[in-house]
């Protein structure tokens, strides 16, 4: 697994759950307290340690876990600003899901994405089917949805399914487009250009 993936899953549980979580899932995941470093790639089996002994240390199931850290993951800028390029609304983000792993690839060429493929069942259902070789990619997705709707203010059940050996589907249904404001997002980048004003 690419480190990026291991020291993301590693600042959510310091950053949710403190430094000390972190020091005893490491132990006992067998890594040391300093953790991963994000250009370098390890064992996937190391990186299932390390979301097996969180999971048993906050008494919570694995799939559970994997989508508080899509959700955290969708609330750091960067990756932020990447999902709301994806269009104005949550109907444009979700179809331009397919692109994604294109775009994560021009900025980390080395980081394996899942395939996704959105298909729209009409009614403001869709399907996103989530296919890796790696577990838990689709519950990492149902976390970043979720989290996505909440940034556009959009009223959203999402459901993920058990996954099989070639990943996972998650059933979308969008309730209501514009149930809340959404959280601000300009082009700019906050604090550059516009002369200070």
């Amino acid at each position: 697994m690419h480190g990026l993936v291991n020291r993301s899953l590693q600042s959510f549980l310091r950053d949710t759950y403190g430094r000390d979580l972190w020091e005893a899932v490491a132990e006992d995941a067998g890594v040391g307290p300093d953790g991963f470093e994000a250009l370098l790639s390890y064992d996937d089996r190391v990186t299932d340690a390390v979301i097996d002994a969180a999971a048993g240390r906050l008494c919570k199931p694995r799939a559970a876990l994997l989508e508080d850290l899509g959700s955290y993951l969708a609330g750091r800028e960067g990756l932020r600003r990447l999902l709301r390029f994806s269009g104005v609304d949550y109907v444009d983000f979700l179809q331009s899901l397919d692109e994604l792993p294109e775009r994560v690839h021009l900025a980390v060429p080395e980081l394996e994405m899942p395939e996704l493929s959105l298909k729209r069942i009409g009614g403001g259902r869709f399907t996103l089917l989530c296919r890796s070789p790696h577990a838990g990619f689709s519950a990492v997705f149902a976390g970043i949805l979720r989290a996505m709707a909440d940034d556009y203010g959009a009223l959203v059940l999402i459901d993920c399914e058990a996954e099989d050996g070639a990943g996972g589907t998650i059933r979308i249904e969008l309730l209501d487009a514009q149930f809340a404001s959404g959280r601000r997002f300009d082009l700019a980048r906050p604090g550059l250009g516009g002369g200070g004003r």
